[in-house]
């Protein structure tokens, strides 16, 4: 793999651009791995990545069955944050997030992180003294986050109406160091490590079937044939209880679609990230000037990738209230994507009923944020058998009754 610089930018200048290679190779699938992983979005190569760098395992296949990235993983509004009350939550976000910071230097690829900051409006009392809670449970946790004025919201965001008769604007939770990062990029980046490292990724294949014999995984069944492995990896969002059943295990999840859109391109008003949960939006301005804008979940289970009417008249009806210059801006593209939720809503990073078997899903609107963390502890999961970012959040505790309620702190569609 070639190394990208700015030295390298010029020498391709000088000669017409004719030096470039492809950022990954275009692999067909071998009879056998050691690790299959299904599903080629963030989380799957991350984990793939990690696999390889960290553990040294690099005879692994990533499987897609569309095309790369082209799930959830370009279809979510970028945020990154790790503001999150419970402890195993904030480990594994925090984790996230600090490998964001380093993750374009890592990859050799620019992911264009942005650490703008972030905040969580509290409108209502009820909120405010959740927030001062998740504040205090941050400091013990070790993530910066603070509690702030309504004077210092309006000094962030200066568009904002922080005195609206409905949703006045009573304080905030402030993470500094959070921010966005551009989420093609990040697909981008890990696909182009991982096919440096002999990594296969096999886009168009689609997994049909899991082979099981004895209660161990023997191999998967996919649309270019019958491929073996000793270890299979299931991080496929959405669709992950589809690809449980095929190895004859449920899972406690439920797919809906999660919506977002953009405003037309406007000169720079917003420099930060807001989430007001009590009104259900949150916005933040992308780098070509559009206003990104993302609601609540969808209130039926459904595996549409599309957006509605009445989810747009909802989510900017309330948000017009705190930002009034959004009622003069003219809607560009909508979109959806398919998220599936637990019922504590945090994920499930766990071992399965088939031996070497894991499953990595129940992100819910999370998962972006989420991407380096959730692949350094499900790729050392998968290879040692045992992971601290991921103990917390095995499928089984839902049996067990050890809930990881995040249903405030994940955000404003649960």
């Amino acid at each position: 793999m070639k190394r990208y610089s700015a030295f390298a930018i010029a020498r391709e200048a000088l000669r017409g651009h004719t030096g470039w290679e492809r950022a990954w190779r275009k692999a067909q699938p071998k009879k056998r791995y050691d690790v299959i992983i299904v599903g080629a979005g963030g989380h799957g190569l991350a984990t793939a990545y990690y696999l390889g760098k960290n553990f040294g395992i690099t005879n692994v296949a990533v499987l897609e069955k569309g095309w790369l990235g082209g799930g959830n993983t370009g279809r979510n509004t970028t945020i990154i944050r790790s503001n999150y009350l419970q402890d195993p939550s904030a480990a594994i976000y925090e984790k996230a997030r600090s490998l964001y910071e380093t993750m374009s230097q890592d990859l050799n690829y620019n992911v264009m992180f942005s650490p703008r900051g972030v905040m969580m409006l509290a409108q209502t009392e009820h909120e405010v003294r959740g927030y001062r809670r998740t504040a205090h449970a941050n400091a013990l946790q070790g993530v910066k986050t603070e509690f702030i004025s309504p004077k210092r919201v309006k000094e962030i965001c200066p568009i904002m109406n922080i005195e609206g008769p409905r949703y006045p604007v009573l304080g905030a939770l402030w993470q500094e160091r959070a921010g966005t990062a551009r989420h093609d990029a990040v697909a981008w980046g890990y696909a182009r490590a991982c096919s440096a490292m002999g990594m296969d990724i096999i886009q168009k294949c689609e997994v049909t079937g899991v082979q099981v014999e004895g209660g161990k995984v023997k191999g998967v069944t996919t649309t270019k044939g019958d491929i073996a492995c000793e270890k299979l990896g299931v991080v496929v969002a959405g669709h992950s209880g589809v690809v449980s059943e095929m190895a004859g295990f449920r899972l406690p999840i439920e797919s809906v679609a999660l919506q977002a859109l953009v405003s037309e391109p406007i000169k720079p008003v917003m420099d930060c990230v807001v989430m007001a949960n009590t009104v259900h939006g949150y916005m933040s301005q992308s780098d070509k000037g559009e206003m990104v804008i993302g609601g609540g979940t969808d209130g039926y289970n459904n595996y549409t990738q599309r957006g509605s009417f009445h989810h747009i008249e909802e989510t900017v009806r309330a948000l017009n209230e705190t930002f009034p210059m959004l009622s003069r801006l003219k809607m560009l593209r909508q979109w959806g994507g398919i998220v599936d939720v637990t019922g504590d809503r945090s994920p499930i990073l766990s071992k399965t009923p088939v031996e070497n078997v894991f499953i990595n899903c129940g992100w819910g609107t999370g998962g972006f944020k989420a991407i380096p963390g959730s692949g350094w502890g499900f790729a050392e999961l998968m290879a040692k058998g045992q992971s601290p970012l991921t103990d917390e959040f095995s499928m089984w505790r839902f049996r067990e009754g050890k809930f990881i309620d995040e249903s405030v702190a994940a955000g404003v569609a649960h």
